[in-house]
């Protein structure tokens, strides 16, 4: 096991939470590391990183679609294709055990066990399949209406649906998923997604919002999913709700660019 005694006296950064936080979140050579204690005190920042690779997923797509002439189909899939290749891939085991542990019946003791199990059953597999296929369609659907800027948009609200769904549960411990859950307050929540919502308007004005709004929804079910399956919730079920809380954002602007 790695020495994490590097880390006992170290004092918080704000600007090292924030690369750290970066390094964590992404494949990107930053190289930054800190102790999760002062990483995670800026969760509600969490976001804000995400807003910068929305910004790059966005350029990707622009690329794809304007510059290489692809369809909005294969764009779409590429973006996709980038936003899991540069964040590592990071969640995707997150929808497969939390959809392992939602299946199997049993007590919640049991439920969690499967959870945390390393071996995928069929449940996990085809949830990650539908979770993966429904986002691809939902970038699809957005790019056939020429709405580049929901790539960032939806990109960025995952991490609103991480956030809410941290906020409304209890944490497993040990686990890192639990320090995330113990970071995240009414008041940091708050202060985040105001300015998620305001950064959304800027960018797709109402249909942005909406964006938002999607991401909350999804960040509410994860959490009552997973209080009624297993009480107490873990860094899975924070995967869950970032990969679902994309899809619901993409899925409430797709319904609101045909609408508005």
């Amino acid at each position: 096991m790695e020495d994490d005694s590097y880390f006992e006296n170290e004092e918080f950064s704000p600007i090292k939470s924030i690369l750290g936080l970066l390094t964590f979140s992404t494949i990107l050579p930053i190289n930054v590391f800190t102790s999760i204690e002062c990483m995670t005190k800026l969760t509600w920042f969490w976001p804000f990183i995400h807003l910068f690779i929305g910004i790059l997923a966005a350029i990707c797509g622009y690329v794809s679609l304007d510059i290489l002439h692809l369809n909005s189909f294969f764009s779409a899939a590429i973006v996709y294709a980038f936003l899991m290749i540069i964040t590592g891939y990071n969640h995707l085991d997150g929808v497969m055990d939390m959809a392992d542990g939602v299946m199997v019946h049993g007590e919640p003791e049991k439920k969690i066990m499967v959870m945390k199990d390393s071996s995928v059953g069929a449940g996990g597999m085809a949830t990650l399949f539908i979770v993966a296929s429904l986002t691809v369609a939902g970038l699809y659907n957005i790019l056939d209406y020429h709405f580049i800027v929901g790539i960032i948009i939806c990109e960025m609200t995952a991490k609103t649906s991480l956030l809410t769904t941290a906020l409304l549960s209890k944490p497993l411990v040990p686990g890192i998923g639990s320090y995330f859950i113990k970071e995240t307050n009414p008041a940091n929540y708050f202060a985040s997604t105001v300015i998620v919502t305001f950064i959304s308007y800027l960018l797709g004005g109402f249909v942005g919002v909406l964006g938002v709004i999607g991401a909350i929804v999804s960040g509410i079910i994860i959490a009552l999913v997973a209080r009624r399956n297993f009480v107490l919730a873990n860094g899975d079920v924070l995967g869950m709700s970032n990969e679902v809380g994309r899809l619901f954002s993409l899925l409430f602007m797709a319904v609101a660019l045909f609408f508005l």
